[in-house]
């Protein structure tokens, strides 16, 4: 159990890190919201997955693959990009 949440916030680093990385532009977001960001894109795109394949669990979630993981993540950094107000410079 805990080293299943440890290999979800390292995969999700990792994920939320591509995902930064592969949309460009600025983002001012630290470590830990970089995990989250990955971890949620893990969450989404394993929904996503699961409604296109009609794959079930008994859990009821699918955990998806890392591509699945990083769309979904790519997908929330642009989301968060667009939803984001750009800040003024003084």
């Amino acid at each position: 159990m805990v080293f299943d949440i440890i290999g979800m916030l390292i995969i999700g680093l990792i994920v939320g890190l591509l995902a930064r990385f592969l949309v460009p532009g600025k983002d001012p977001m630290g470590c830990v919201g970089t995990t989250l960001l990955g971890v949620a894109g893990s969450v989404i795109g394993g929904f996503v997955y699961q409604a296109f394949t009609g794959t079930r669990t008994e859990q009821g979630y699918v955990r998806p693959g890392f591509l699945v993981s990083l769309i979904g993540a790519i997908i929330l950094v642009l989301l968060f990009r667009a939803i984001r107000k750009p800040r003024r410079t003084p």
